[in-house]
Order: C-alpha cells, then structure tokens, then sequence
C-alpha cells in the first residue's frame, strides 16, 4: 500500500476516534451521573442562558438594578462550574479530555480535505530605490524611539518622515507630497488608521506599501503575518522582501485596512469624555444606545439582505474567522474580494439569551458581500473606520477594492504559520463512513469535492497560513 493510501487510511480512523471521543465526552457525565447529569445538563443550558440575559440587563439598565444584573451575570457560571465540578469528580475530567482527543483528531483527519485556506502567493521583486517612511512617534506608546525605527530604517536607505507629536499632520498630504518627490514605495508605522491612510495614497500610484507594525494592535499586520512584538523585523522587507496582492476597502472616500463599524461603538467613541474614561463613558451611553433612545436609526443593505434599525454595523475588509472561538478578530485571507458584514439587532434579554444559546441566532447576522450602503435617519453618521472616530455622510457606501494594494512583507515572517484546521463534523462523518475505499483519491469525495493527498509538498517559496494575496498583476 502506497503512503497516499496509508494517509487516508490513518484520516479515516482518525475521523472515526474524533467521532467516538466526541460521543463519549457528552455520554460519560451522563452514564456517571444518572439523572442527576441530565438535571446538571438542564442547569447549564439554563445558567448559559440567564448569564446572557443579564449581561443584556447590565448594559441596559442604570443603578441598583445594573449592578444587580452584573452580579448574576458573573455569579451564576461560576455556581454552574462548582456545581459541575462537586457533582461529576472525575467524570468532568474524563470528558474534558475526551474532547481534547476529539478536536485533535479531528483537525488530524481534516488534514488536506479542502478546509484550509489558500495558501499565499508572493512575487519576488528587487529592493526598492527610494523608500519613503511615515512614523508616529506616539504610537504603540512610542515604539518608534524604543525600536530604534528611524535609525534602521535610514541605515537600510529610507528616508524618514518622522511626524512631530505637537502638531496635526495632514498624513494624506505627506504620503503624495513623498510620491511627487519620486517614493518608489510608501511605508507606515503607527496604528491601523494612519497604515490606511498611507496605503490608500500607495494603492492610488500603484506603489508597494510597507507595514510596520508600531500601533497599539495593528489588527491589519497580524492578519499579514508580521510579528506585532518585534515592529524592527517589519523594515527587512526593505532588503529581503516580497510582494502581496491584497484588498482595500472604502467607507465613502475612507480607506480602511480592518473595518468602519457603525451604531452604537461608533456613537461612544465620539465621546469627547470615551479616550479618558471609556468603561465609564460606555456604561453611560450603551442604555439610551441599545434600547434605540438615542442614536440614528441605521438600514444596512448588503446584496439581497436588509438590516433594519442594527444596533451595530461592522464592515471588513475580508470577513472574519467566526467558526472557531480562537480564530475570532483574524482574517483567513485578504484577497477574497467581498466585505464582511456583521449586524447585531437584539430586541431584549431573550434575544440575548438566543445570542448565546441558538446556534444561528435571529439577532446576528452574518455575511458577505462586494458592496454594502449604510443608510440612516440623519445627514451624518458616526463611523469608527479602523478605529479612529469620524463623522460621514449619509448614506454611506462601503465597497472594496480587489488587489488594489502592493503589500511589500519580509519574506521570512515568524507570523506566518498553518492556523488549526477548522472542525468540520458533517465532512467528519462523511470521511468516517468511507469503508473500504482506499484507493484513489478521487473515490473519496466530501461537500466540497475530492480529498487531495494529505501531505501536499509546500513550495518553499510560498510559505503556507499568511491570510493574503491574489496572484500579481
């Protein structure tokens, strides 16, 4: 048997123990337990739900009440959890671990079936001539100075545009004024809303942009696969360095690398009061902003879907991972040419509730699309467009720009990894119901299409796990 038929052989068992740990972790509480784990099972539907509901309460109500609500909101899961853990002893354990062995030999069996992301596509180009640098010095708490980034960057041949702290820079401006002065690529180091405003000018001239991760997040460097801790190792693209494909999305005429959100974020951050007390600010506006006392009345039109009256809007560049709890906040890719679209319309604590418990709760709404128009009861809107406050004029037309920006990225990039295969448990039943057929590959078909070989060379040149780019143009 040839190792091609050794490896479907080896994800066909796997897919089967994923299965059967899978069955067990929820069979052996209540074999153990008797009716008592059945009672356990209700109490913690029950608990999840009424958590939920009071954290609903919690942003909705004022005084006594608030804090009441926030009471049970963190009391009741931890009286759940101890009860679990007095009731079941070992049996908790036991099934805690059984789940354990069934995610991992789930992600083993889903090993090259189609599931994971494309992998990345880089051009090699030579260094650029005459790199032009945008820092800000206060951002991420000043990593420019603490990195030392203007002074390798002006060994490596860059010149420097170092923004001065006590003073409003028009960043737009500086980025085109470096274009006319003959800036064969445009470079940004600070967080997520100056690297848009650079990248729109770098998309605009058709120019390579450089990202250094300096800011506070850098959501948008993260999903590129550069390491967030070390913004130096950014600037070895300038010698070492290769190029992506990858999209650019607009909020009317503003460029956003991550998204514009809309609705209730949007309306607190506007808050002259939100940059020094933002919990307190938060709590003050999120009763009137949730319950729609306050705040426009928002439509969002995405496609074929309408969402009436949101009480949040959020709009991506490239939608975000949502099937797995440790992928939330990244982006599989970043050349998939559609928006994502996230809409939250809660009516009460039952919506809530169902937020938490229904697996396609009527409250959120998830989707893709190339276009998407906010519209509103008012001449403006409040926009958070990569988290920087702004107000835009309605209605607002959010669209993308497919492979409108040259990123030039190290080529070496510790970030850069395969992400945890996403479980997948119909393609798991599907694969563990093939008895017998081993043979070609082609014989093995799932929802997606034929299973290719499970250990697929990786091209050296084309590092597997970055979220980004189409072919070059």
């Amino acid at each position: 048997m040839d190792l091609s038929r050794r490896g479907y052989r080896a994800q066909r068992w796997a897919a089967r123990g994923a299965l059967a740990a899978a069955a067990l972790a929820v069979v052996t509480p209540l074999v153990y337990g008797g009716l008592r784990g059945l009672l356990l099972l209700f109490c913690g539907v029950a608990g999840l739900g009424l958590s939920a509901a009071a954290v609903w309460w919690t942003l909705t109500l004022r005084g006594p009440l608030r804090w009441g609500a926030a009471l049970i909101a963190v009391c009741v899961p931890a009286a759940v959890l101890a009860l679990f853990a007095v009731t079941l002893f070992w049996a908790l354990l036991v099934s805690l671990a059984l789940w354990g062995l069934a995610v991992w030999c789930g992600r083993f069996a889903l090993r090259g079936t189609g599931s994971e992301r494309a992998r990345v596509r880089e051009r090699r180009l030579p260094p650029p001539r005459r790199p032009v640098l945008i820092m800000n010095p206060r951002s991420g708490g000043g990593k420019v100075g603490r990195f030392r980034l203007r002074e390798k960057a002006e060994r490596l041949g860059a010149r420097v545009v170092l923004l001065d702290p006590s003073e409003r820079h028009d960043v737009t401006a500086l980025a085109r004024e470096a274009v006319a002065d003959g800036a064969d690529l445009l470079g940004a180091a600070g967080g997520d809303g100056t690297q848009a405003l650079v990248a729109a000018v770098a998309a605009e001239h058709d120019i390579p942009f450089l990202v250094i991760s300096a800011g506070t997040r850098n959501h948008f460097a993260l999903d590129l696969g550069l390491d967030r801790g070390d913004p130096a190792a950014c600037l070895d693209a300038l010698t070492d360095g290769v190029e992506l494909r990858v999209d650019l999305g607009f909020a009317g005429e503003q460029p956003f690398v991550n998204n514009a959100s809309f609705g209730a974020y949007a309306a607190i951050v506007q808050s002259p009061a939100y940059r020094d007390d933002k919990i307190g600010t938060s709590l003050e506006m999120l009763p009137d902003l949730l319950t729609g006392q306050q705040g426009p009345r928002l439509v969002a039109r995405a496609g074929d879907t309408t969402l009436t009256a949101p009480q949040a809007v959020l709009v991506s560049n490239n939608p975000y991972h949502t099937g797995d709890p440790f992928g939330l906040g990244r982006r599989e890719r970043l050349d998939s040419a559609v928006l994502g679209v996230l809409g939250v319309r809660l009516e009460g604590a039952v919506d809530a509730a169902a937020l938490l418990l229904n697996p396609d709760p009527g409250g959120l709404t998830l989707l893709t699309a190339p276009e998407v128009v906010i519209e509103a009861d008012r001449p403006e809107i409040e926009a958070g467009v990569d988290g920087e406050a702004m107000m835009l004029p309605a209605p607002v037309h959010c669209r993308i720009a497919p492979g409108a920006l040259r990123v030039r990225v190290p080529r070496r990039r510790p970030g850069v990894r395969r992400p945890p295969q996403r479980l997948d448990w119909r393609r798991l039943r599907k694969l563990a119901a093939t008895v017998g057929r081993t043979a070609a590959p082609s014989r093995l078909r799932h929802t997606d299409g034929p299973l290719p070989p499970p250990h697929e060379p990786a091209d050296r040149h084309e590092p597997t796990g970055s979220s980004a780019s189409a072919p070059p143009r």
